[in-house]
């Protein structure tokens, strides 16, 4: 950090303070960002051996940013996480440069290195029915048994990250036919309650040995305080062990294979977008392991001129 300037790490706290305002960034994506831009600002100060106001950044050159991405790399960071870096770095230069009025084409024509996308893995429908019967088999106490089983009917049935399943509280209660979720970003969405859903919450419910007040968890650990995900990955660990499932058989996998299912059985897929709150479309299709067949089916089966 030494050496960033004043005025640079002025303009990197600027800039951070609208992407939390104007975007509504979470927590964590404030974090990530304000790691790479410092790390991207410090190098800069020390290749070009200047730590002044903000002359340098306006003078970055196509060569200065080959230099930090050789870098960066030789740290050992992957393809995918460099992309990442470079985004926030391009995002941050586009904000500056409307301030500063100057040309950020040297970064902004920087190009992120490819990388193979890995594609997610859902269960077979099957598989998924048989993990969340299994996990209840993963504690003698019947509550945690209901709980868990509660938890992961929420993923699979409504499509919900373990994030959001656990960020719920009795402030939710009573259980209607929707869901209000708040996801990635502070966005919103509702999404619709499926009877098995209701009806795993609320055994669960009747066996929690803990009072549910409105600032409660809905979800509690063994000690009573909120349950952790890390609770929930441990659970199904065993359960696809005994199952004889692959290691991507985890909580995402559940949301992944909600996802998939619904695709399969001719779902819209701008309707599951709206369902998962993926802001984009492409975002949707890659999250749904359909096969060209199946896409070229749905196409036929609705385009006009098919």
């Amino acid at each position: 950090m030494s050496l960033i300037s004043p005025a640079a790490r002025d303009a990197l706290q600027g800039w951070l303070d609208s992407e939390r305002a104007l975007k509504d960034a979470s927590d964590n994506t404030i974090t990530a960002y304000s790691h790479d831009l410092a790390d991207f600002l410090a190098f800069i100060g020390a290749h070009k051996g200047a730590a002044q106001g903000l002359g340098p950044l306006k003078q970055i050159s196509v060569t200065d940013m080959r230099a930090w991405m050789a870098q960066t790399r030789g740290q050992g960071v992957g393809a995918r996480s460099l992309a990442r870096k470079l985004s926030a770095v391009k995002t941050f230069f586009r904000w500056l440069a409307e301030r500063e009025d100057f040309d950020p084409t040297a970064v902004l024509s920087a190009r992120a290195p490819k990388y193979q996308r890995k594609l997610p893995r859902p269960l077979q429908e099957d598989a998924a029915i048989e993990m969340i019967e299994t996990i209840a088999l993963q504690s003698e106490q019947k509550w945690v048994q209901a709980r868990d089983m509660a938890v992961l009917t929420l993923l699979y049935g409504c499509g919900l990250r373990i994030s959001e399943a656990l960020s719920l509280s009795a402030a939710d209660l009573p259980l209607g036919g929707t869901l209000r979720i708040i996801g990635k970003g502070r966005k919103e969405r509702v999404v619709p309650l499926i009877r098995p859903a209701r009806e795993a919450v609320e055994a669960y419910l009747a066996l929690c040995p803990y009072p549910c007040h409105a600032t409660d968890p809905l979800f509690r650990a063994i000690r009573g305080g909120p349950l952790s995900a890390r609770a929930i990955q441990k659970a199904m660990e065993r359960a696809r062990n005994q199952l004889g499932l692959p290691a991507t058989a985890t909580p995402h996998a559940m949301r992944h294979s909600f996802a998939t299912h619904l695709l399969n059985a001719g779902g819209d897929l701008r309707a599951i977008q709206e369902l998962l709150g993926h802001a984009s479309l492409s975002t949707t299709q890659a999250y749904t392991a359909v096969d060209t067949a199946r896409l070229m089916q749905v196409y036929a089966a609705a385009h006009p001129r098919a």
